[in-house]
């Protein structure tokens, strides 16, 4: 009898410890009821049924509410949701009898009566971190409520802003920009003017799409950065009635401006809008350029430059629910720009054909100004209740006219070169036509399909008038109008499998591109091309807070048209610069390995990655039959880079964040046609603190520094500057009070800036002097009726038009703070 027992017992005990170590895959996403938003880092906890004092599993949600967990049993549990500020939640589940057990989407509400005095020391995440993608919450950081976008920008990983405010991501400045997931014209022809003048509170979150997909345009070289904008969605629950706004006024030494923010809903009505206006002066930029050619002549040359640049930018979003299964939105944007430019100049010349040493001076006068509109009409049918099947038709119309005038008076005449006193109008026009329609649909559970096509018609115009002494030059000016029209396609197949995740697709792009000469030295030109583009990234789940991922992605360069332009300009009697007709796409093959790794205090991402391009578009410069020095554009490099970025949020105390942000990239640039290479290592930093003071004073200090970097025939100088703000929220965080400044680390808080370029018969080298020191005083009023959602509609709109910018920027102030 004794044996029976204990065999019994044993077989017993044994079952039990089998049907303890069965394991289930518990998943689903936690959402806050209030703002249909996931709640991140939520305690998850699973107890036996009816009992409560020791849980046999405990986990967190992810930074989007998502969580995925193995537990051990079988039977009935509860499962139990809590979160800072909300009701506690409790589930039945059973365990076993399915796996994996998916408990869907789950809504956690506010807690009303919560108690106060108790202390968290946690934070809400600035940073989501996806393998393709990482999104910069500006929203939830204290600076945005005293900073410009620009000054955000910094902040964000794998972005780096430079000492005259031109901006890379992972290392390129061959990417597109987004306000909303549309693009803007303004922001493609200057997008550093622009995030210089933009309030931050204007900006909900900054996205780094780094491999953006099939759904994406294919251009692009380094991928999207999308601003995303502080508006209201359009299927916000109707009990959301209200309305929110913020009034924001700043004055310094370089800056001032003044911007209006509101939001709101009625009924099924939403609406949002955004003016603002800034007048930007960042002082004297001095520049000293050093040319000796090797036929011995040798040039001298310093100016002083002097930019006046007054911007004013104004959106407005509708969003209206048709009913729960249809929306439809309507955007509208206006931004004008008018740029005032002063310099004089000094120019020294000797040696070779030029005899004795020759001087001459020079003032230059220019006016730019750029308006552009940007409208949309997008439709939005769900076929399923919970809204994972939907059909989307989107119209969207850019016009952007534009105008330059120049004029160059010499102080002498010379029989060596033509000092004759010259003017320059010219006058730009562009409008774009785009027609999008896309279609998701779920396959099966975790797994979606998405298809879709877009038609662009763009028609560009350039009218560039040319004077000597006042007389018109038919010979020296140029007419002509751009055609580009762009069909695309696309499938992208999206699966997650546990912790598995990938996404896989292709688009081709069909380009035509014709070229009509009404005046002027440039030929009629037709060409038509069709690109292939791949993409594909994986994601593994290691724990909780961490992922690992792999992506691979093709991106092209279409040359823009001010490449393409045989148009010589010949404002600088010196030098010559013009397009060539003859370029070719550029692609670009981009390979990353992200890990990402996350708890309630801090945020770390890894991105090692590899680029590499065999035609790449590149500006190069040499000296003709005239001594005078040419500059255009061919596809003669080979770009190879590698590199590491990393960015760490980390929460030191409740009072106490620390931040850094850089990377470390290798170029290597090699041309066979021009029988020249470069090489070197490159190296970016931002780090800081942000501290609460006493009597609730908010401080942030940013040390930011960078290496040279390297083109083809040269290489740019790096930069060191400090940056700092101090602010005070006052009525309940109504109103807030801010003072930031900003200073350059050379003497008189400058930067100095070298550049040298080299080529087969000369070397120049230049120093460019930029006056970045400023102070600012900001004042902010929020006012409003209620607590509505931030949550953002995303266009389906992606402009495959765009046009290459140099490295360096037309308008090179810096550091002005709103």
């Amino acid at each position: 009898m004794k044996q029976i027992k204990f065999f019994l017992v044993t077989m017993m005990l044994t079952l039990s410890a089998v049907v303890m170590a069965q394991k289930t895959t518990v998943s689903g996403v936690l959402m806050d009821k209030t703002l249909n938003e996931g709640e991140p880092f939520a305690t998850v906890r699973v107890f036996k049924a009816g009992k409560s004092d020791k849980p046999i599993a405990m986990f967190i949600t992810d930074e989007n509410g998502h969580f995925q967990q193995e537990v051990k049993g079988k039977g009935k549990f509860d499962i139990v949701f809590s979160s800072v500020g909300k009701e506690e939640l409790r589930q039945s589940i059973e365990l076993g009898k399915e796996t994996p057990l998916d408990l869907g989407t789950i809504f956690m509400k506010e807690n009303e009566t919560m108690l106060k005095g108790v202390e968290i020391v946690a934070q809400k995440p600035l940073v989501k971190m996806e393998v393709d993608k990482m999104s910069y919450n500006v929203a939830e950081d204290e600076d945005s409520k005293s900073n410009t976008v620009l000054d955000m920008l910094r902040k964000v990983p794998m972005v780096t802003v430079d000492g005259q405010d031109n901006i890379t991501v992972n290392g390129s400045s061959s990417f597109k920009v987004y306000v909303d997931g549309m693009p803007n014209a303004m922001l493609s022809s200057n997008p550093s003017m622009v995030f210089k003048s933009m309030p931050a509170t204007a900006v909900k979150s900054i996205e780094v799409i780094t491999n953006p997909g099939a759904k994406y345009d294919a251009e692009g070289a380094a991928g999207v950065l999308n601003i995303v904008l502080n508006k209201q969605s359009a299927q916000a629950s109707e009990s959301m009635n209200g309305y929110n706004g913020t009034i924001r006024l700043g004055a310094g030494n370089k800056q001032m401006g003044a911007s209006v923010f509101m939001s709101g809903q009625q009924g099924k009505l939403s609406y949002s809008a955004n003016v603002f206006t800034s007048y930007n002066k960042p002082g004297n930029t001095t520049t000293e350029m050093e040319q000796i050619q090797a036929n011995g002549t040798s040039q001298t040359m310093t100016s002083d430059n002097d930019v006046k640049t007054p911007f004013t930018m104004g959106s407005l979003t509708l969003g209206y629910q048709l009913d729960s299964m249809s929306v439809i939105n309507a955007t509208a944007s206006i931004n004008s720009m008018n740029m005032k430019s002063t310099g004089t100049a000094l120019t020294t010349m000797s040696g070779a054909a030029l005899g004795n040493t020759f001087s001459y001076g020079s003032t230059t006068d220019m006016k730019n100004s750029r308006t552009s509109f940007s409208g949309s009409l997008d439709y939005q049918r769900f076929f399923n209740a919970d809204h994972t099947k939907s059909l989307s038709l989107t119209y969207q119309l850019d016009y952007s006219p534009a105008s330059t005038k120049i004029t160059n008076n010499f102080t002498t005449t010379s029989t060596v070169i033509d000092l004759t006193n010259r003017y320059s109008d010219n006058q730009d026009k562009t409008t774009s036509h785009i027609f999008q329609l896309d279609y998701t649909m779920p396959l099966a559970k975790g797994q979606t399909l998405n298809l879709g096509g877009k038609f662009q018609l763009h028609d560009a115009t350039s009218d560039s008038k040319y004077y000597l002494k006042g007389v018109y030059d038919q010979n020296s000016s140029s007419e002509y109008e751009y055609k580009n029209s762009i069909l695309a396609g696309y499938g992208e197949y999206v699966g997650n499998f546990g912790k598995f995740g990938m996404k896989a697709g292709l688009r081709y792009e069909y380009t035509w591109q014709d070229v009509e000469y009404h005046l002027g030295n440039g030929q009629d030109f037709s060409t038509s091309y069709g690109s292939l583009v791949p993409t594909a990234s994986m994601q593994y789940t290691i724990s909780q807070g961490s992922n690992l991922g792999l992506t691979y992605n093709m991106r092209i360069s279409r040359p823009g048209i001010s490449y393409l332009n045989p148009y010589v300009d010949k404002t600088n009697p010196i030098a010559l610069s013009y397009g060539n007709p003859d370029l070719d796409v550029e692609k670009a093959h981009n390979v990353s390995l992200v890990y990402n790794a996350f708890t309630s205090k801090l945020m770390v991402n890894l991105n090692l990655h590899h680029n590499f391009v065999d035609n790449a578009i590149s500006q190069y410069s040499f000296y003709d039959d005239a001594n005078l020095l040419n500059t255009t554009y061919g596809n003669v490099v080979k770009s190879h880079q590698t590199g590491l970025s990393g960015y760490v949020s980390y929460l030191l105390t409740k009072d106490t964040r620390l931040f850094f942000n850089g990377g470390l990239n290798y170029t290597d640039l090699r041309s066979t046609a021009l029988d020249q290479k470069n090489n070197g290592w490159t190296a970016n930093v931002m780090a800081g603190v942000q501290q609460t003071l006493p009597w609730n004073l908010k401080l942030s200090a940013f040390a930011i520094t960078s290496t040279k970097s390297y083109t083809l025939q040269g290489y740019t100088g790096g930069f060191n500057l400090l940056t700092a703000s101090v602010s005070k929220s006052l009525l309940k965080d109504k109103l807030n009070l801010s003072i930031n400044g900003l200073v350059g680390l050379n003497k008189g808080g400058n930067l100095n800036i070298e550049t040298s370029s080299r080529g087969k018969d000369f070397i120049s080298n230049t120093c460019i002097k930029v006056p970045i020191y400023s102070v600012t005083f900001n004042i902010s009023y929020t006012f409003g009726n209620s607590k509505m959602s931030q949550k953002q509609r995303t266009s389906r709109v992606q402009d495959d038009f765009i046009e290459q910018q140099s490295q360096g920027e037309m308008l090179n102030s810096i550091g002005s703070n709103i």
